[in-house]
């Protein structure tokens, strides 16, 4: 854990202080659209939405383009890279995979609150590829010192697959006991 800290505790630190400010512009945010006749709760809703979308990626997206001391190479075969963190380092293991997984979560989650045409484990799966493999080409052309892996374009995708299932638990949730009208206009975006 400690070769986190040391490798980005500079950008959790920024993260954690970002919070109030983050909290700040969701109720400024949410007032200014209730203000424009928005309805309270889907003023609510995208704000929030839009606020996690913002706060949950760009801390990790910073992490993924910082130039590190290494040479860039590409890792294009499925699996390798997985197996060979899984094999030579148990724990260092646990952080790459547990962190590449992650990091898509709040896209998963996020975005097809806010847009519900992204609703759906295989579109969200499909979106955080096409995400992470821009990530990945990025890391590769501006020479970063990084290794694009194939392997992190499938782990963020998972991410952001399970963050899609997290979503369309809360939203069956919600739903419960609404309704068939209300439901639909739930997944419309609408709220009743």
């Amino acid at each position: 854990m400690r070769q986190v800290w040391d490798a980005w505790g500079h950008v959790l630190t920024v993260w954690a202080c970002a919070v109030p400010a983050v909290l700040a512009a969701i109720w400024w945010t949410t007032q200014w659209r209730v203000r424009r006749g928005q309805d309270r709760n889907l003023a609510l809703r995208y704000t929030v939405a839009e606020a996690g979308l913002v706060a949950g990626t760009l801390p990790w997206i910073w992490m993924i383009l910082t130039p590190v001391d290494g040479v860039g190479a590409i890792s294009a075969v499925p699996l390798r890279d997985l197996v060979a963190t899984l094999t030579d380092s148990p724990s260092s293991a646990f952080v790459q995979v547990g962190a590449n997984t992650l990091l898509f979560v709040p896209l998963g989650f996020f975005l097809p609150l806010r847009l519900p045409r992204f609703a759906g484990v295989p579109v969200m799966v499909l979106v955080g590829a096409a995400v992470s493999a821009t990530l990945e080409i990025a890391q590769y052309v501006f020479d970063l010192g990084r290794v694009s892996s194939v392997d992190d374009v499938l782990m963020n995708a998972a991410g952001a697959g399970l963050g899609a299932l997290l979503a369309k638990a809360h939203v069956t949730r919600r739903e419960t006991g609404r309704s068939h009208s209300e439901r639909m206009l739930l997944r419309l975006g609408w709220s009743t």
